[in-house]
């Protein structure tokens, strides 16, 4: 097929991959779906042996990589979850009364520790994981891991030796057996896993003035799964799902999916480092974020009446019950794992990713492509690919193009800030179709009824 045809036939779909310099011609299949541009195309990590210190796995239970799809990492998916009810029981009368009621950001620390989302870790870092983390972003045993998993307290009685039973919300989630507890540096922390030690980042606020003064560390056992109103598929639930022998693009995302968002992961799909046939998985965190995000809840209800309007095979959705850090390039890296022990090959890394501004005077802590530098760094090493976000913007005569493509053609560029959005949002009024899917903007105007 010409180039000059082929290039016309996926005009129709308002979408170019040729033009955006992602593939060859003969790699690509399009079609129209909801008047909107949407790519359908019918699309080693080495294992480290020796293990230093208690909080990452060492005699966990744990699953093998299911042939045909990426390893884990540390080369095995890590299962605390206790099935015999008889051993629950046990462990619950062996905490003699002690409890911890989690915090949402914990509960959700406690379900990926349990299930393995965390893997190689099997429970809270002690002292010594915890120092190696925040000084290296990697764990004893040389592998690389964004940022620490640590459990706060208070409680002067909570000391290592003892059992706790750790609570959330009326459920017994896990049973933990201290063998650290230690008073962090927390401006050492800010300062090195954040960039800043300002109280003006939302994640220095929270490491400073959310948790409490001691981090305890140690393996935990799980009981059960937080009850949440979005399923949360567990890494081998996912993998199990997963396509083998096919590259799995992983999308990142904390609040609803609009057009654009859209055009970025259905054309990661065609990026040269992506083999045909492949999958995207688009991942969204539904634990808490930022205080002014929109709620877990309203952002899952987005996807699923999105997944429902478009329709396409070549995109998987799931859910993660992961806590926000807007912790920048070490949170990218944070996010890199996590991806690959749920089975992902590749990660497209947005611009300025799990970024933040400051609270006082709204300016930038990171650079925009800092995530982006930092995860293709170390991607060789964690066996995985990153697939770059383009900046595509909505033109007139062309639909969706990259900045660049509309600026050298002289295109008429439409915009739609966000605090315009949602203003139009609460008054009632048509949200232009280039920019969201209606099926979204209908739960977000539900939402802001109830709001007003």
């Amino acid at each position: 097929m010409a180039a000059r045809q082929l290039s016309r036939r996926l005009l129709n779909t308002g979408l170019s991959a040729i033009r955006g310099g992602w593939i060859s011609e003969s790699a690509l299949v399009a079609t129209q779906l909801n008047k909107g541009s949407i790519l359908t195309r019918a699309c080693s990590q080495k294992v480290v042996s020796d293990q230093i210190g208690h909080s990452f796995a060492r005699g966990f239970s744990a699953s093998a990589s299911r042939q045909g799809l990426i390893a884990p990492h540390g080369g095995a998916v890590v299962d605390r979850m206790v099935t015999d009810a008889k051993q629950k029981e046990d462990l619950i009368a062996a905490c003699g009364g002690v409890t911890l009621e989690l915090s949402d950001r914990n509960a959700c620390d406690v379900e990926l520790l349990t299930v393995g989302g965390f893997s190689p870790l099997d429970g809270f870092m002690n002292e010594e994981t915890y120092n190696y983390c925040v000084d290296n972003m990697r764990l004893p045993n040389g592998l690389l891991f964004g940022l620490p998993v640590v459990l706060d307290t208070t409680d002067e009685a909570l000391v290592p030796g003892v059992k706790v039973l750790l609570t959330y919300k009326g459920q017994n989630l896990a049973v933990m057996d201290i063998d650290s507890k230690f008073v962090p540096n927390k401006p050492k922390e800010a300062k090195l896993c954040y960039g800043t030690s300002s109280l003006e980042h939302p994640g220095v606020q929270m490491i400073s003035m959310e948790r409490g003064k001691y981090y305890i560390g140690g393996k935990i056992q799980g009981l059960e799964l937080p009850t949440r109103v979005f399923p949360c598929k567990t890494p081998t639930e996912l993998r199990a799902e997963l396509p083998t022998d096919v590259d799995v693009v992983a999308f990142q995302c904390r609040n609803p999916v609009h057009r654009a968002h859209y055009e970025l992961f259905t054309r990661a799909l065609f990026a040269e480092n992506v083999k045909e046939n492949s999958i995207c998985l688009v991942h969204p965190t539904c634990g808490p974020t930022q205080d002014d995000d929109i709620p877990g809840i309203v952002r899952y209800r987005t996807y699923e009446v999105l997944k429902e309007e478009t329709g396409n095979p070549n995109i998987h959705w799931a859910y993660l019950p992961y806590s926000m850090h807007m912790a920048g390039p070490r949170e990218a890296i944070q996010h890199m794992v996590i991806r690959k022990n749920y089975g992902c090959t590749h990660f497209i890394i947005g611009r300025d990713m799990a970024g933040s501004k400051s609270s006082l005077d709204g300016e930038d802590f990171y650079g925009a492509y800092d995530a982006q530098d930092t995860a293709n760094k170390h991607a060789e090493e964690l066996g995985m690919q990153t697939v770059p976000s383009l900046n595509v913007v909505y033109t007139e005569e062309e639909g969706y193009v990259t900045a660049d493509q509309a600026k050298e053609k002289g295109l008429t560029q439409l915009k739609l800030s966000g605090t315009k959005f949602r203003k139009m949002l609460r008054a009632g009024e048509d949200i232009p179709e280039w920019f969201a899917f209606k099926s979204v903007v209908q739960v977000l105007r539900e939402e802001a009824m109830k709001s007003n």
